[in-house]
């Protein structure tokens, strides 16, 4: 399974999601390429700028891609963040060819009839470090402005892209990957889609309309609800219990899907779930969303190779709301029986029902599949990749 959190790499575009770094053996017999041609498409119907940004392949500098495919080195003077030296915004008349290093944890953002302002801050080890949107706090200056992004990584073994709503829905992107030997797609959302996921949530009722962000009276974004989790407390109580009750009387089987590690068979012991040496506390509703806290908590360094297997699928079947009905996980999962319990994940739901081929990552394990041709996520990837078209599509 080539996920986007172990090729996409720490990064501090990447602050919501369970990212680690790793060597990822993959089956293609060359290095990719050291550079790659990127075409970035403006369909939205209003002036777009595009924004490439990441961590150097070589040294892990933040860098932006200026238009001419020429690199720049933002610098921090201190703790409290300041704006860029430059602005690197690339104008998207149509379409532009941006030639692109190898970097990690990268992103290519889109906003329409604006720019966006990007701010550097001194890390902890002295280098820099780079201040992204925030979605979440009215006071950043790019919070109400229309923006949206893809993710990427470019390094020797493959480029790694894909579409993320593991943050929040917004203006639609789609990915377009020309490589050697053929061709890989992921449509996203449709044009207008951000109004039928905002509707469908607040159809839902209870806390779901707070995930609903407007602007002036208009949908801008629809919010994960790791983003409000504190409007989700206890939510997902009741169906916790109701797995722990199942399994202290059957066994749970998480296929790590690692011909080292086999099959793992769990039962519920006292409060926790037990998986061998490892055991897994009740996770809260906010651990379920996030995926990164409690029993979900990822910590690369100190996590045995069986904790990090059990944690993705585990997580996801939460998600999914999955687990009373199947408990061999990931094996028997049947993506029409996601999300059908009545509390379940409904962004999640209403984001892939929305899909036209319902790959996209609305939570961070969404990349979790009973089978390696089986892919949730919306991701193109491969060792010897030519071309990437990145398409931003109409908000509505």
């Amino acid at each position: 399974m080539v996920s986007r959190r172990r090729f996409l790499g720490i990064s501090a575009a990447a602050l919501s999601s369970p990212l680690w770094a790793g060597t990822l053996t993959a089956p293609f017999a060359m290095a990719a390429p050291e550079s790659l041609r990127f075409r970035l498409v403006n369909n939205s119907g209003a002036t777009a700028y595009a924004y490439i940004t990441g961590q150097a392949d070589a040294d892990g500098r933040v860098m932006f891609v200026r238009a001419d495919g020429s690199v720049y080195h933002p610098t921090a003077g201190g703790p409290v963040p300041e704006p860029l030296g430059e602005d690197p915004a690339i104008p998207v008349n149509g379409s532009a060819e941006v030639m692109v290093p190898r970097m990690y944890g990268a992103r290519v953002y889109f906003v329409t009839d604006d720019k966006l302002e990007f701010f550097t801050v001194q890390a902890a080890d002295g280098g820099t470090a780079l201040v992204h949107p925030n979605f979440v706090s009215d006071a950043d200056p790019n919070f109400d402005k229309n923006w949206t992004f893809a993710e990427f990584t470019l390094n020797s073994v493959q480029l790694y892209a894909n579409i993320s709503y593991v943050d929040f829905v917004a203006a639609p992107v789609g990915l377009h990957l020309v490589h050697a030997g053929g061709t890989q797609e992921v449509a996203g959302l449709p044009d207008g889609a951000i109004d039928r996921i905002a509707s469908a949530l607040r159809d839902q009722g209870g806390a779901w309309p707070t995930c609903v962000q407007e602007v002036n009276g208009t949908v801008f974004r629809v919010l994960n609800p790791n983003h409000r989790a504190g409007d989700f407390a206890g939510y997902m109580d009741e169906y916790v219990d109701q797995v722990w009750q199942k399994y202290a009387n059957e066994p749970l089987f998480i296929d790590s899907q690692r011909g080292d590690i086999g099959i793992l068979e769990g039962r519920v012991e006292g409060d926790d779930l037990v998986f061998g040496a490892e055991r897994f506390g009740r996770p809260t509703t906010g651990d379920i969303w996030g995926c990164n806290s409690g029993p979900f908590a990822n910590n690369p360094d100190t996590d045995s190779e069986e904790r990090k297997a059990i944690v993705p699928r585990l997580a996801a079947a939460f998600n999914r709301t999955t687990l009373l009905i199947n408990s061999e996980q990931p094996h028997g999962e049947d993506p029409a029986t996601f999300y059908q319990h009545p509390v379940t994940n409904h962004y999640a739901r209403v984001v892939h029902e929305n899909l036209p081929d319902g790959k996209g990552y609305a939570f961070a394990y969404d990349d979790v599949s009973s089978n390696p041709n089986e892919d949730h996520s919306g991701k193109v990837n491969h060792g010897d990749p030519e071309l990437l078209t990145v398409t931003l599509g109409r908000i509505r």
